[in-house]
């Protein structure tokens, strides 16, 4: 995919890497948290983040993964500014936990980042007893997410910077159940399908940007939010699927990005100048893009918002 990239509007494009679309950013005195930041992509955006200066709060399951990935980053990079906490997005007390000691911890948050995800698994229930792709990628990020807004609001207002919030999407946002979103069988085992359900996933996280774009506008607040693709990358995310991830180890390796590139949109989207401003936009490959039909329903994003409270009430 990289090989063939043709640059768009902002001057990138498919092959673009992290790097080079944050060059010249000066993060300093920018906090952002990357949930997912011990493996594949949310490690490289961790690491280009602290390159540019940003103080980054990785946001992990596996604590000792993600000491191992901090350490290697303060290896590159000395002056980095890297913290490590532990957060299980397949359980709601965990993010009510992390929640709690990050606010506890006096940083402020410039950044949000909701990276963290699995894709296509089998049929399995969250701790909270809740289908676990919808869980894990949508769910709980938008728990983290509410539970920390009033800090990005404080931080947004005290330090007269612009807060974003940066939403890992997927195409296959393109493809989820018919309807988009199975409010009345979310749980149900019958009808499961694991690319579906993964893009139903991927398309509630579409959605809730959108939304939050919405009522920040509403709210006159100087917080953007966005979602995105991020490419094909042949990360751990294949895990459940042997042939997918056979494809992408032979075939697929002429196609699919790599992990310096697959984090370029995220890197850009969440520090990028060009985005000053900009929220409630779908981009894939460093530039804006459009997303479904169901990706662009602002009843299905206001829906999906009030059917999702309940679900995360304490």
């Amino acid at each position: 995919m990289g090989f063939f990239g043709k640059k768009g509007s902002s001057g990138f494009s498919s092959s673009s890497t992290a790097e080079e679309v944050t060059e010249g950013i000066d993060g300093n005195g920018l906090t952002a948290i990357v949930t997912g930041a011990s493996s594949g992509i949310g490690t490289e955006t961790a690491r280009v983040l602290a390159l540019r200066g940003v103080h980054v709060v990785m946001a992990v399951r596996n604590v000792d993964s993600g000491n191992k990935v901090r350490e290697e980053i303060l290896k590159e990079i000395p002056s980095a500014k890297v913290e490590v906490m532990e957060l299980d997005l397949s359980s709601m007390s965990s993010v009510r936990e992390f929640a709690s000691k990050y606010k506890s911890s006096g940083f402020p948050l410039n950044i949000l980042i909701n990276n963290a995800g699995i894709m296509a698994s089998p049929y399995m229930l969250s701790k909270d007893n809740i289908e676990l792709q919808f869980a894990t990628n949508y769910l709980s990020h938008f728990l983290l997410t509410n539970l920390l807004l009033d800090n990005m609001k404080n931080t947004a207002r005290e330090s007269n910077r612009e807060g974003r919030i940066v939403n890992l999407s997927s195409s296959a946002h393109r493809h989820p159940f018919p309807g988009g979103i199975r409010f009345d069988s979310i749980n149900d085992e019958a009808g499961y399908g694991s690319i579906k359900a993964y893009g139903q996933s991927k398309l509630a996280t579409l959605l809730h940007a959108n939304e939050l774009a919405r009522r920040f506008k509403e709210e006159g607040l100087n917080i953007t939010a966005n979602s995105l693709h991020p490419g094909g990358i042949h990360t751990n995310l294949f895990r459940y699927h042997t042939i997918l991830s056979g494809f992408a180890s032979t075939v697929g390796r002429f196609m699919f990005k790599t992990v310096p590139q697959g984090a370029a949109t995220t890197c850009y989207v969440a520090l990028h100048p060009q985005v000053n401003g900009v929220s409630g936009k779908y981009f894939e490959d460093c530039n804006i893009s459009k997303s479904s039909a169901y990706g662009q329903d602002a009843d299905l994003a206001k829906k999906l918002w009030e059917f999702s409270l309940p679900l995360t009430s304490p």
